[in-house]
């Protein structure tokens, strides 16, 4: 039955006493998807160079006021009014806000917020107090204009409102005394027709009017976080890279103990974070709002204020619990196999001992890799700022032409002011109807597109370069002698010359599923508040479906290249022959290949829990040696996660070799 089942997957390649590893003489693989992938390569760059020419990052980086024009850019009037004022903050509170994200009110550029309340009719009758109104005023106001003919025109605001800078916007300078809420101190205020209203009315317009740019102070105190630390956050990475060498290089000599040694720090670290989840738990019994619910805490900016409750503490506990479970019984239910996984890493540390600049190619892949993600990135930012102004007119009372486009150059004159003369041509939103903004959506589905590609590609030449330098390693009969001079840059030279075809067709197949995931994940975005059952149902079910496909493919990809690297046939004939050989193999693959992935993720998860606990420790300031050391920071966790994030990327890149190394040791063996 054994055998019955192996012959259907194909016959065992024979053994040939004078194969010399990775064929020299071998032709190039793919042309079709090789001309193809240059073609959109070239379109890439064309779509990039009208991005950049119709583009203007300016939008994002500067408010905008009511003609269009940027608050505070360099080499504009407009250089030194960096702020942005509202005329009538109250009317921000309009429903409008949260569809359009434009307050229907005047807008213009100030270098000061105002910084005391006042009225227009009040401001009028003192020439100083007028002559500071003006500040806040459109040009042309002069002091023989009466105040019907200021307000009709809609040069000036109606009143001034105590405010302050916020995101470079100007907003009411609000705060609580003796329970009630105040603006500039005052608990009233004038709305300009003589009518006193209470501060709290102002609450509504604030909200809406920050609805956009909440998240920006945020980000702000993100970045200043990182100006802060980002000496420290490099100390932390090189930490992590030299411990990771370090694990390496002691893996060559003493992989045995090495692996055990892993397994218990492994084992102790998550005990640790147990423990100390447990200690925090329980020192917040009794604090004054600890016991509060993540649910009813909702969503906060503030990611600090989760660590003062309990039920977060309890539920890191929970999950650290879970992994140290998992991990134990894995270890136990393997124990026979980790022997011989053992066996094979130590194989693989004596080729890497051969190939040592191997260790290293992952920096090369990182500067591949960080070029694409940056031209997506600019190329995206250019092509979401590439839309003309909109202007809308908005009006108090009703107007037929309400929230229609206008052109504000001839505004004043056009029969829309002549029906609605209380109606304003205000900037709204960027926007545009010609050919090239109806297909931008279009530009950008294709600049994902080849951003998958692209990175799918520099991923899959990384792993087909060391599968050529490895199988070098595992075919010579005298190493090093018969092994070549620059084993990875031979087999970096080959991939590119020969198989950039090959390359570009299993990148291919990989971006095409991902790029349905993103329509799925577009789509179920869009139908959140949709209260079809069987919709949802059967999206959540394509879904899974193209998640395993997607895993699936990579598996495949992966050895794929591996045989692509060793013999030069196209991506097809490979993918068939490693997958007939895998089969052939199943009860191996899925024990000793397995079983040492595991190994080396237990080896990345030690390296990111040590240099975790450390800079949690050094950046929350826990440890008194570094209280005075570390940053001031408005949060900690900032730069522990960046320091996390990194030190799992530098020991994934480090153990990537190995575990392609052993992934192509494996298939030659089995070979």
């Amino acid at each position: 039955m054994e055998l019955e089942e192996k012959q259907k997957y194909g016959e065992p390649r024979k053994h040939d006493p004078t194969f010399r590893g990775p064929i020299q003489n071998r032709g190039c693989t793919d042309i079709v998807c090789c001309i193809l992938f240059i073609l959109a390569i070239l379109a890439y760059i064309a779509v990039g160079i009208l991005a950049w020419s119709q583009g203007d990052p300016r939008k994002v980086i500067y408010p905008t006021d009511s003609r269009g024009q940027f608050c505070g850019q360099v080499g504009t009037p407009l250089e030194n009014k960096r702020l942005l004022f509202y005329f009538n903050i109250m009317k921000c509170a309009s429903p409008m806000v949260l569809l359009e994200f434009q307050c229907p009110t005047t807008q213009m550029c100030v270098e000061k917020c105002p910084e005391k309340s006042m009225t227009l009719l009040n401001a009028y009758s003192n020439k100083n107090d007028f002559e500071y109104y003006k500040n806040f005023c459109k040009e042309g106001v002069t002091n023989t204009m009466g105040i019907p003919t200021i307000l009709k025109l809609g040069l000036c605001p109606t009143m001034l409102i105590s405010s302050r800078p916020f995101t470079r916007r100007c907003l009411p300078s609000l705060g609580i005394k003796g329970g009630v809420i105040t603006v500039g101190n005052n608990s009233k205020f004038d709305d300009g027709s003589g009518k006193m209203r209470d501060a709290k009315d102002l609450l509504d317009g604030v909200k809406n009017a920050t609805v956009v740019i909440e998240a920006r102070q945020t980000v702000m105190k993100i970045f200043e976080d990182y100006t802060q630390s980002w000496y420290w956050i490099l100390i932390g990475l090189v930490i992590a890279m030299l411990t990771s060498l370090l694990f390496i290089i002691l893996l060559r000599f003493l992989a045995k103990i090495m692996v055990w040694v892993m397994i218990v720090m492994v084992i102790a670290v998550i005990m640790y974070g147990i423990v100390h989840c447990y200690m925090e738990y329980a020192a917040l019994k009794g604090e004054a709002g600890a016991n509060v619910t993540l649910k009813e805490l909702g969503f906060q900016t503030d990611f600090s204020v989760y660590l003062q409750i309990r039920q977060t503490w309890l539920a890191f506990m929970i999950i650290l619990g879970i992994l140290e479970l998992i991990i134990i019984l894995l270890l136990i239910f393997l124990r026979k196999r980790l022997l011989i996984s053992i066996a094979l890493i130590k194989e693989a540390s004596r080729a890497i001992s051969y190939v040592m600049c191997s260790l290293f190619y992952p920096l090369f892949t990182f500067v591949l890799l960080a070029m694409v993600i940056a031209y997506w990135a600019v190329t995206a930012i250019f092509l979401s700022t590439s839309n003309e102004p909109i202007y809308k007119v908005f009006n108090e009372t009703a107007c037929e032409y309400s929230r229609q486009t206008c052109d504000p150059a001839n505004y004043t004159t056009s029969p829309m002011k002549a029906q609605c003369p209380d109606s304003e041509c205000l900037f709204a939103f960027y926007g545009g109807e010609t050919a090239y903004h109806k297909y931008l959506i279009v530009l950008q589905f294709f600049n994902v597109f080849l951003f998958f590609w692209c990175a799918n590609f520099v991923i899959a030449l990384g792993q087909m370069t060391l599968a050529g330098a490895f199988a070098s390693y595992y075919w010579a009969f005298v190493k090093p002698d018969d092994m070549p001079a620059f084993p990875l840059f031979s087999a970096l030279g080959r991939s590119l010359r020969y198989h950039t075809g090959t390359l570009a067709f299993g990148s291919l197949i990989l971006s095409i599923v991902q790029i349905i995931r993103v329509l799925l994940e577009y789509i179920d975005h869009k139908l959140k508040g949709a209260e079809n059952n069987c919709a949802k149902f059967l999206l959540c079910c394509l879904k899974c479906c193209f998640w395993c496909l997607e895993k699936f493919i990579k598996f495949i990809n992966r050895n794929a290249y591996i045989m692509v690297a060793i013999y030069g046939k196209n991506f097809c004939t490979s993918a068939r022959d490693a997958f007939f050989l895998l089969m052939r193999n199943m009860i191996r693959v899925a024990v000793l290949d397995k079983v040492t992935d595991f190994l080396l993720f237990l080896g990345k998860l030690l390296i990111v829990g040590l240099v975790g606990i450390f800079s949690f420790f050094f950046f929350s300031g826990r440890v008194k040696a570094f209280e005075n050391t570390a940053p001031n920071l408005h949060y900690y966790w900032v730069p522990i996660l960046t320091v996390v994030v990194g030190s799992y990327l530098i020991a994934h890149g480090f153990f990537s070799v190995y575990a392609m190394c052993v992934d192509t040791l494996f298939l030659c063996f089995c070979k």
